[in-house]
């Protein structure tokens, strides 16, 4: 398992269009994806799950991802929340 605490810069956090742009990324990791914020842990690959757990523009949060790709794959996942979700 690997992991990378990275601050979501999309300045309306990852709600919504935000958060439907990294669940589907994450679904389609061959690699276990979860976001953690705080204490809360959610599954990256369900939008419901991000939308619920309310990140807001600013706050840290940490990638995690298991399985065969998982460091190709948390590189991507942390480019594509670097670079705003498609702001």
């Amino acid at each position: 398992m690997v992991s990378r605490k990275i601050t979501v810069t999309n300045a309306s956090g990852l709600h919504a269009r935000p958060a439907s742009v990294l669940a589907a990324a994450a679904g389609k990791c061959d690699s276990e994806v979860i976001i953690q914020v705080g204490e809360r842990k959610v599954q990256a690959k369900s939008i419901l799950n991000i939308m619920a757990a309310a990140i807001k523009c600013g706050t840290e949060i940490e990638v995690c991802c298991d399985g065969p790709n998982e460091e190709a794959e948390l590189n991507s996942l942390c480019d594509l929340i670097a670079g705003g979700l498609g702001e």
